[in-house]
């Protein structure tokens, strides 16, 4: 329906764009039209009238023509002089006219009716002699009647034309635009690797095939991104619920109660585990949230045993609960993989705070170091699922988080720094 009522405004507009074209043309043409033609009925009064001017001659005091002028000639033209008529045979209707244009004793032009009238001045010693021609302008009003219809109707073809060639050429575009986002949406849904591969785009059907190719990879990219999601949250949550099966298991074969605090300790694992894949899914934090990366930094290590060296005024500009699943994982997994010590510092740097969690322990792989926040990548033997969820926790809060590469166990995360209040 919306390609429908596209294709007919594509259309309406080409009409109405080709009929004040048409319409322009067709006014110039006979404007310039109108103008040789009058242009040639004077030619011809002022050819008609030097024909009859020449044959006037003075002869014995008086003004005669030296040749007999035809009867036809004798219609269209007439000789005055003194005041009087010698020649010609002037016709009721005009007869006013013609006299008015003989006293006027000067060459001038003048329209009366469907004719036109031209007087010239003849110069004889002497005396006072006009010669006044007239010229039928009907075969011209003729000509110019039908040249006009005549580009009417092939402007109206004109018109017909455009529209239906824009007709035919919309159609044929859009249905190729048609095509290309049916294949595009059905790639989307079941081959979501395939691309059309246009190369530099040449022209607009180029463009739309580039732009359909990144759309095509961002469905796929969320596609990959709902499978990783899949697997770290298959990760955070078996590892708790295992222990507590272990614990219900080792109980009912021991006939003895399952230890509350272990269930509290695993129940409080999954909670958090739950909370930090949540905020992974979150949008970024509004304006103008803060928190002390001090008491974050607290919360997120709790009864550990983590070194702290942080300056005595450290704010960002994060959620406190972003804060502190940003540093959880990742002093979990310094813990992990720590021989004997964990710490973690803080340090200004510009507009941000960058916090270090380091440990003694193997630290990264110097081959892996861009990839250990990948799903199903390990480092530093063992690194693994846990630093996919703090590079979505990252990401959702516009924070950086990068592995260190220095032959120990180092994480860096750069944080926005909280604005001092105005």
């Amino acid at each position: 329906m919306a390609v429908t009522v596209f294709r007919k405004r594509v259309v309406a507009l080409t009409v109405l764009i080709a009929t004040a074209v048409v319409a322009i043309l067709v006014v110039v043409s006979h404007v310039l039209l109108s103008r040789v033609t009058d242009a040639d009925a004077r030619d011809l009064a002022h050819a008609r009238a030097e024909a009859v001017a020449g044959n006037v001659t003075a002869k014995g005091g008086r003004v005669v023509l030296t040749e007999n002028s035809s009867e036809a000639l004798d219609e269209v033209a007439w000789v005055y002089a003194d005041g009087h008529l010698i020649d010609g045979d002037v016709p009721p209707g005009v007869v006013d006219r013609v006299e008015a244009l003989a006293d006027s004793g000067r060459s001038q032009t003048e329209s009366v009716g469907d004719y036109l009238l031209y007087a010239q001045q003849v110069p004889v010693d002497g005396h006072r002699v006009m010669v006044i021609v007239r010229v039928d302008l009907t075969p011209y009003e003729t000509s110019e009647q039908r040249s006009l219809t005549l580009s009417l109707i092939l402007g109206g073809l004109t018109i017909l034309l455009a529209g239906g060639v824009a007709h035919l050429v919309v159609h044929r575009a859009l249905r190729v635009v048609h095509e290309m986002a049916a294949l595009a949406d059905d790639w989307g849904h079941h081959e979501p690797g395939r691309r059309f591969n246009l190369g530099v785009p040449r022209d607009e059907f180029g463009e739309l095939g580039q732009t359909l190719d990144r759309l095509l990879e961002r469905v796929d990219n969320a596609l990959a991104d709902e499978r990783r999601l899949t697997d770290e949250i298959a990760h955070e949550l078996r590892t708790p619920l295992t222990v507590l099966r272990g614990e219900a298991q080792l109980a009912q074969l021991s006939d003895e109660p399952v230890a509350p605090q272990a269930v509290l300790s695993e129940v409080d694992r999954l909670d958090a585990a739950i909370t930090t894949i949540l905020r992974a899914a979150r949008a970024r934090t509004d304006e103008g949230t803060r928190c002390d990366l001090r008491s974050a930094a607290r919360q997120a290590i709790g009864s550990r045993a983590v070194e702290v060296a942080f300056p005595a005024k450290a704010e960002v500009a994060v959620a406190p609960d972003v804060a502190v699943s940003l540093l959880s994982p990742l002093l979990e997994n310094g813990l992990r993989h720590a021989r004997s010590r964990v710490w973690i510092t803080a340090r200004s740097q510009g507009e941000a705070i960058v916090v270090d969690v380091l440990d003694d322990g193997p630290g990264f792989d110097p081959a892996d170091v861009d990839r250990v926040f990948e799903a199903g990548v390990t480092g530093g033997g063992g690194y693994g699922l846990g630093l996919p969820v703090v590079r979505r926790i990252a990401a959702s809060a516009g924070v950086e988080v990068r592995a260190i590469a220095d032959g120990r166990g180092h994480v860096e995360v750069t944080l926005p720094a909280a604005r001092a209040a105005t």
